[in-house]
């Protein structure tokens, strides 16, 4: 199997393209992800969604979303790439359907504002300090999955659920933007790796995007 997508190096049939093409297509991409996210939520009813058996429901996403990162990290083939990739957006799309669909559209709108602006904030730390946000790379893994964990043994167990946790996942996420925008810039810039690291950085902007409504809406 391949290398990780940020730990690529170029190869003799690679065929690289200039930094404007390179950051112009990790922009479109992010962009067909987004709009893709935004047309479900408009045309699929969260009625539809909630028939779904919930066991099925939960299945084929996750099913969905480890096929999806698996082809657009392995793969060096960038047609490949954008079909992992669209196989992550539609499974995050019918999860931000129903998330968004308990909350006022102008509280939606001012996630999705906020979310923008850390975005940026966080792409140009990242371009800055790509070596800090590499240091930090693994301590940013293993609180993700401690507080995962928590949250699970807080809802399931105890029946509760803290809210300094979406606090913590949002400073988290905001690493994983730094991180992951950081090590784009990085790694050589291919087409496929453009997609691929667009990929990543659509994860990491989408649990933000869900973070912050959360918080706003709990306001």
């Amino acid at each position: 199997m391949e290398h990780s997508v940020f730990e690529r190096q170029v190869q003799l049939t690679d065929r690289t393209i200039s930094p404007a093409v390179y950051n112009l297509v990790i922009g479109l991409t992010l962009l067909w992800g987004f709009a893709v996210n935004w047309w479900m939520v408009d045309a699929i009813s969260v009625e539809w969604i909630r028939s779904i058996n919930i066991w099925v429901f939960f299945g084929g996403y996750f099913a969905s979303c480890m096929l999806g990162v698996y082809l657009f990290s392995s793969s060096s083939n960038p047609l490949v790439s954008f079909v992992g990739y669209n196989l992550v957006v539609v499974p995050f799309g019918l999860i931000i359907n129903l998330v968004v669909s308990r909350y006022d559209a102008n509280l939606v709108q001012q996630a999705i504002r906020l979310t923008a602006l850390v975005t940026v904030g966080m792409m140009a730390l990242g371009t800055l300090f790509p070596a800090f946000f590499q240091r930090i790379a693994s301590a940013l893994t293993i609180a993700l999955l401690l507080v995962i964990v928590v949250e699970l043994v807080e809802v399931l167990v105890f029946g509760i659920r803290h809210g300094i946790l979406d606090w913590i996942v949002v400073l988290i996420f905001c690493g994983y933007i730094g991180y992951d925008w950081g090590r784009a810039n990085q790694i050589p810039k291919t087409l496929d790796n453009a997609i691929d690291s667009a990929a990543a950085l659509y994860m990491d902007i989408i649990n933000l995007f869900l973070r912050i409504l959360r918080i706003l809406g709990r306001k």
